[in-house]
């Protein structure tokens, strides 16, 4: 049995008015989203192992709290401009994930431009969370070499998508955000859209 079984359906049930690309995310689900940045000020990008220490303990904390004891899928694309779906990738596996397989191709044609068409190659893997298990993706999308990552629960009813400075997090309710954004107000943008 595929570990990818019936993934297709759940996102459509759970976050069906977007495609399964991180940055989407946000239009549709701000009702249930939250930013937090991975570095004090705001900093964009770490610049030594403390700053990746912070960065690091930042994504794990909130992972902790998300997945803790539970399987996640970890998801991230590859971006081509064909509709051949890519073998192999950076960090051992698609996507920059370790026994990754492919789950899903969509094509992005909105351009009238052909030059501009591409396609995104969802890759996908199944794994037990725990502390520390993706911090070698994670140190790859703080550095901007990986983008639209997703570590999710296998039911999808919480998305964490990190990006290079922080990470978007959508929660089951409003209510659930709202109090894993108290806990973390330190990690807040101070831009007025949460930006």
């Amino acid at each position: 049995m595929s570990p990818l079984r019936g993934l297709t359906e759940l996102w459509e049930d759970r976050w069906g008015e977007c495609a399964p690309v991180a940055h989407l995310l946000r239009g549709p689900y701000r009702d249930v989203w939250v930013r937090f940045h991975s570095l004090p000020g705001s900093k964009r990008y770490p610049e030594d192992e403390r700053e990746y220490g912070i960065a690091l303990d930042r994504y794990n904390t909130v992972l902790d709290e998300l997945f803790a004891g539970q399987d996640v899928y970890v998801i991230a694309p590859v971006w081509t401009d064909g509709p051949r779906v890519p073998h192999g990738g950076q960090g051992g596996g698609p996507g920059g994930v370790p026994g990754a397989v492919h789950w899903r191709s969509l094509p992005f044609t909105d351009d009238p431009d052909p030059e501009f068409h591409v396609h995104c190659h969802l890759f996908a893997a199944r794994r037990p969370w725990r502390r520390g298990c993706v911090d070698g993706l994670l140190r790859d999308v703080a550095d901007d070499r990986t983008a639209d990552v997703m570590i999710a629960d296998t039911g999808l009813r919480r998305v964490h998508h990190p990006y290079d400075g922080g990470a978007d997090v959508f929660l089951a309710s409003a209510g659930e955000r709202d109090r894993m954004r108290e806990r973390h107000a330190e990690w807040l943008s101070s831009h007025p859209a949460g930006l």
